[in-house]
């Protein structure tokens, strides 16, 4: 205890003035007829009797006023720990409804005994229910109400996302800031082992939690499951298309497992494969004859565990017919077409039919069909074209120019615009040839390219960069790959031949991808997977239908975006398994095949030891310090408020009684 302004106690000498007060009493006689006084004798008389001290309740009460003033003013405080500065204690019941909690009857059993929790309650003590997924879910606030906090359990469901116990730990940091009072937590969860972070530092609890594990399950169970498909997006030749699948089995014996291929619910192919115990093993169909438009697939296993929930594995594919890119080179070259429409074919699986012309040809053909035109090492183009060409790019078209030997002869880049410097023969120099220096990582036709390691340039144009996007530079800094934007499309400058000639990129493994990624990208598409993970996002826009309207339906025929989402979301989080719609205004339509987490497959348990350590202490002594710290912490609690009543209280009852002597003085005379 103590006092935060300990000069105001020199206003406990005030206390002299009540007493003084009450000792000074004039002396006040009547007086009374008498025959005669000369028979007395003259003497002082005393006044002893009339200073003594009368009302000694009025007196007491106005001593204690300028008392607890004196206090008040002193603003007296005393010194409470932060864990005991309130008594309250909150009960947090974290349910774990993760995909894995869909086996047999565990989440039943988790619900059971979270009501026999809240059952066992106080019925002043405050309550608070959250599930566990990928993230913690707030499902009510805390509350003493019993028949609010009964209903969040029932209503609870399964999920189909992974559990995390890391985030659970760090959700509950969070807490901490904000809470004070001491949290008990009750985890009601199958412990799954995939569930633990990847350091046991990240389930460091705060002080005033204390953990309470209510574990359903003792003993791993055998599981077989579809751990991955391996699927198309988009089928152009549905009998050169692959589906490849993986059957794991996590602790299951050796087993003979049946595979089935269904196509909008139909089953039209069937496999059987060898799963060695605890392991995996692969299957493959190999065609997918599926109608044009968007098909619902699925690869099924014949059910044999308790856990049937994922022996199923959705993926969606469209079927069109490929599109149709435009190759226009010199009738000189015979190597470019060759290597190019080689890594095209290989790469995109028939996705690009490529027409391959010269230049003279090229005039007049309608460019609006084809998904992107390369110009490979074109001297020059007849005027028409060119124009019909740059109208292409501002529309949203893209345009592929290799600029090698034949267009070196040249004063300027048709489409691209910039003029030509210099042509670099490395070959006739000391170095002979030159190698990738710099590349940018971020740009499409990079990204998944690889660093271009090993590959000989010998020969490359060099053109003025302006107001374009440098992705790749050779050794010398010459620019080597370039973008510019020109209206809303793309043209994509490679100062260099695709022949192996003016280099060795051809002969190398990383130009199939690169040719790969390249058209793809200025085809204006992007390569989609058949299925996506539950819990990940979904890109609703591109960069040309920002202001184009979406609408998502999902597994259950419900529309989740408000009318606000629908005209400005950008990504949306497909938190289920099941198929997903995308609707946009301007006609295009997509459909997404949405499966859990496989890690959850995997129902091995958390041994008791870690178990024990999460519970007991799981940052060691390091944590112990720190809570012993958090309890030696204190904080002035002000007594000025409570005072100030009891001086209220005082003043009526000093006022009432002094009323009341007061009348009686009056009455004595």
């Amino acid at each position: 205890m103590g006092f935060l302004a300990p000069w105001f106690l020199a206003g406990l000498a005030a206390v002299a003035v009540p007493i003084y007060v009450h000792l000074l009493r004039r002396h006040t006689t009547i007086p009374h007829p008498f025959s005669s006084l000369m028979f007395f004798d003259r003497r002082t008389q005393s006044s002893i009797k009339h200073r003594r001290l009368r009302y000694l309740v009025l007196l007491s009460l106005r001593t204690l006023l300028l008392v607890l003033l004196a206090l008040a003013f002193a603003n007296p405080f005393i010194n409470r720990t932060a864990a005991n500065m309130s008594n309250e204690k909150l009960l947090l019941l974290v349910i774990d409804n993760s995909f894995s909690m869909r086996a047999g009857s565990r989440l039943a059993d988790a619900r059971r005994e979270a009501l026999s929790v809240l059952s066992s309650r106080r019925p002043a003590e405050r309550a608070q229910i959250m599930a566990l997924g990928s993230q913690l879910q707030v499902l009510t606030q805390p509350s003493q109400d019993a028949g609010a906090l009964r209903a969040a359990v029932e209503s609870l469901q399964p999920g189909d996302s992974r559990g995390s116990f890391g985030e659970l730990a760090r959700a509950l940091r969070s807490l901490a800031e904000t809470v004070r009072t001491p949290i008990e937590l009750h985890l009601f969860s199958d412990m799954q082992k995939s569930a633990m972070p990847a350091s046991f530092a990240e389930l460091a609890l705060p002080a005033n939690v204390s953990l309470v594990l209510h574990s359903v399950v003792k003993n791993a169970v055998p599981n077989w499951t579809v751990e991955s498909v391996n699927a198309p997006g988009q089928v152009w030749d549905p009998k050169k298309t692959r589906v490849q699948v993986v059957v794991a089995g996590f602790g299951t014996p050796a087993e003979t497992r049946t595979v089935s291929l269904l196509v909008n619910g139909k089953t039209i192919a069937t496999r059987s494969v060898e799963v060695p115990a605890g392991g995996r093993a692969t299957v493959e169909f190999e065609s997918l004859d599926v109608p044009y438009g968007f098909t619902r697939c699925e690869v099924r296993i014949d059910s044999a565990d308790a856990f049937p929930a994922d022996d199923a594995s959705l993926f969606a594919v469209e079927r069109s017919d490929p599109r149709r890119a435009l190759f226009v080179y010199e009738p000189g070259d015979s190597r470019s077409p060759l290597y190019f429409s080689s890594a095209l074919a290989s790469a995109a699986e028939a996705a690009f039919t490529l027409d391959a012309v010269t230049v003279s040809q090229a005039a007049g053909l309608p460019l609006s069909k084809y998904a992107f035109v390369v110009l490979s090492d074109v001297m020059s183009l007849p005027s028409s074209f060119e124009n019909d060409l740059l109208r292409y790019v501002q529309s949203g078209g893209g345009v592929w120019i290799a600029a090698g030997t034949f267009a070196a002869h040249g004063v300027r880049i048709p489409v691209f615009g910039g003029n030509i410097l210099e042509s670099r023969d490395y070959s006739r120099s000391g170095e002979r040839f030159l190698t990738v220096g710099e590349a940018d990582p971020s740009h499409p036709s990079v990204q998944k390219a690889g660093r271009w390691s090993g590959v000989k340039f010998y020969f490359a144009v060099r053109v003025d960069p302006a107001n374009s996007r440098v992705a790749v530079r050779l050794t010398d800094q010459t620019p080597l790959l370039l973008e510019k934007k020109i209206g809303e499309g793309s043209v994509l400058l490679f100062a260099s031949g695709l022949d192996n000639l003016t280099n060795d990129f051809p002969l190398h493994p990383v130009f199939v991808p690169f040719v790969e990624q390249t058209a793809w990208y200025l085809s204006g598409t992007e390569r989609r997977s058949g299925s996506r993970v539950a819990g990940s996002f979904f890109e609703l826009r591109s960069s040309k239908e920002q202001a184009v309207g979406v609408e998502v339906i999902d597994p259950d025929g419900h529309r989740p975006l408000s009318l606000k989402e629908a005209a400005s979301a950008q990504t949306f989080q497909l938190t289920r398994a099941g198929f997903y719609e995308l609707q946009l205004a301007n006609g295009r339509h997509d459909v997404i095949g949405v499966n859990a987490d496989r890690r959850e497959s995997d129902l091995a348990v958390i041994p008791d030891d870690v178990l024990s350590l999460w519970r007991g202490n799981p940052a060691g002594a390091a944590k112990a310090a720190a809570g012993r710290q958090a309890q030696e912490q204190t904080k002035p609690y002000t007594l000025w408020w409570y005072i100030m009543l009891v001086v209220l209280a005082a003043a009526v009852a000093e006022s009432l009684l002094a009323d009341q002597y007061l009348g009686i003085q009056q009455e004595e005379p």
